[in-house]
């Protein structure tokens, strides 16, 4: 199994620090990741939020680029319908250049109405824009001359250039939590990116054989929240309160959405400091190196996981506790659980 960390660069105006400031911590804690042994560094996509989630992805890969040397980018995920895709074609040639070809493109169709609201898109085209976003990116990275006649973009003799050093093009991930998208990132034939909820294993590497494909080719990534510290009390007192406001914006975004069952369904708490002793707790990662390493036994026992993905830089947080808390679980965490 392959280990990875989150970053989404929220900067909350509770605990907001100038964003210079705070971009710089985050960079440097990245690179700590990569000097750690992680594999990968995953960037997460949101618009117009009041934390400044991260907006542009592509940007952001490209300045980490610059910054390390081995360890993989990759977008967690990308939200391709807000994008021309010629130009996020574009965009990801760059990163896989200033990279080396250490990048991986996750591709989303995004569910925030709040986002589409403001695209003044129509949220119901969402589907059918990333499939064809993702076939004209495909059709640019491995062709030339391309003329391209879509419902939603038009391009007429394209020629990417320069063009990624990956061939034929960067790994392609698919976010899924339905199972309608998880049969489609099958059949599609691009690795499957997953977050909290029932085990999407199952029925896409099912789906996988059944369109002739073999499922050993290809990689399945879980998303988890992880906080490593000497005792399961300092580490629950570091996070409860910016982990609260995590789990207090996904509530609202995904049960306005309602894509996946129990979207909807109430959190069975309502303030931080009883979030340690509820259900909530229990899919998350929360505690000491042993209890972390507990868990992710049980987690390994119950889902299918090539790559793990934690998300430990909480929004808020003090990027130096997020490092540590990646410190402490790369050396006393990762070792035992690199060929399960």
């Amino acid at each position: 199994m392959r280990f990875g960390f989150m970053e989404d660069f929220r900067n909350p105006v509770r605990w907001r620090r100038p964003f210079p400031e705070f971009y710089r911590a985050i960079l440097d804690q990245i690179v700590r990741g990569e000097e750690l042994g992680y594999d990968n560094v995953w960037l997460t996509e949101h618009h117009f939020t009041e934390d400044a989630y991260n907006p542009a992805l592509l940007a952001t890969a490209a300045g980490i680029a610059t910054r390390t040397s081995r360890i993989r980018i990759g977008t967690f995920v990308l939200l391709l319908p807000f994008l021309h895709p010629a130009r996020a074609a574009e965009d990801v040639a760059l990163v896989d250049i200033l990279s080396n070809g250490r990048f991986d493109l996750g591709i989303g169709q995004g569910y925030a109405y709040h986002e589409w609201d403001a695209f003044k898109l129509d949220r119901a085209e969402r589907g059918e824009r990333m499939r064809e976003g993702i076939e004209m990116m495909t059709r640019l990275f491995t062709e030339d001359a391309v003329t391209f006649d879509g419902r939603y973009t038009q391009v007429k003799g394209m020629t990417l250039s320069p063009k990624a050093v990956q061939s034929p093009h960067p790994p392609i991930w698919i976010g899924a939590r339905g199972p309608k998208a998880i049969r489609r990132a099958a059949e599609m034939g691009y690795h499957l990116m997953a977050t909290l909820g029932p085990d999407p294993a199952p029925l896409y590497l099912e789906t996988l054989a059944k369109t002739g494909r073999n499922p050993a080719d290809f990689k399945i990534c879980q998303l988890r929240m992880v906080y490593c510290a000497p005792t399961e009390d300092q580490a629950w007192e570091d996070v409860q309160h910016h982990l609260w406001h995590l789990t207090t914006f996904y509530h609202h975004i995904l049960a306005e959405a309602k894509d996946a069952a129990g979207d909807d369904a109430p959190l069975p708490v309502t303030r931080a400091e009883d979030m340690r002793n509820s259900a909530m707790a229990d899919g998350m990662m929360i505690g000491t190196p042993d209890q972390v390493a507990r868990k992710l036994e049980q987690f390994c026992k119950e889902y299918k996981c090539t790559d793990f993905i934690m998300d430990t830089q909480f929004p808020g947080l003090d990027p130096a506790k997020g490092t540590r808390s990646m410190e402490l679980f790369a050396k006393e965490v990762m070792p035992a659980f690199r060929n399960v």
